[in-house]
């Protein structure tokens, strides 16, 4: 029985997944870990900064997985990901991570947000998360894709929760009464973008390389 497991260990694909996250990573080793060999950017080596100029999460996602793939010859996972609010006509979106500049602690951008919003009632305070996942895969599969997710809430009045990271502590679920950042992980891998979007990509990758 233990051989068995060493050998399942052993033959499970390598992935290093495009992130210096180590948030991210944390999530996305908990959801793949238990098929694939995911390691990080920093894990494999790589220091490459990729400039993040496309104008949809997808055109983002797929530069950082193709140009990753290029350099290290193995199958890439990328994402990119952000807060979309409706009533901030869905900024920060694709510049998520860089709005107000991408230094800036997720804790003065949250506070800022609150700030801007402070008399917005309920119902205009719609948001959601969305992730898009890319996958580069070299030879002999030279095949590159991405799925979708989101997940809807609203802009919460005040910062909640220590679970999450980046925008987590504003984003408010109605039907649970909590922000993301008041989830446990496992909670929060069931019904997160990036965790419904790391099961999609899963099976996928599943499907291709069986």
């Amino acid at each position: 029985m233990a051989m068995r497991g060493k050998e399942e260990k052993m033959n499970r694909k390598k992935i290093i997944f495009a992130t210096k996250n180590k948030g991210k990573i944390k999530e996305i080793k908990v959801i793949l870990g238990d098929v694939f060999e995911v390691i990080s950017m920093e894990e494999a080596g790589i220091d490459t900064e990729i400039i993040e100029d496309g104008v949809t999460f997808e055109e983002n996602a797929l530069k950082k997985a193709t140009e990753i793939m290029k350099i290290s010859n193995e199958i890439v996972l990328a994402d990119d990901s952000g807060l979309e609010i409706d009533f901030l006509n869905k900024k920060p979106g694709v510049y998520s991570a860089r709005y107000m500049g991408e230094n800036t602690p997720y804790s003065i951008k949250n506070n800022k947000i609150l700030e801007i919003m402070k008399d917005v009632p309920i119902e205009q305070r719609t948001a959601r998360f969305v992730c898009v996942i890319a996958a580069a895969l070299p030879k002999p599969f030279n095949k590159n894709f991405t799925v979708r997710e989101t997940i809807e809430g609203i802009i919460g009045y005040e910062i909640q929760g220590k679970n999450g990271f980046g925008y987590d502590p504003i984003f408010y679920l109605p039907d649970r009464k909590c922000t993301t950042a008041q989830l446990s992980m496992e909670e929060k891998n069931k019904i997160s973008h990036r965790g419904k979007a790391l099961f999609l990509m899963k099976n996928e990758l599943k499907r291709i390389l069986r």
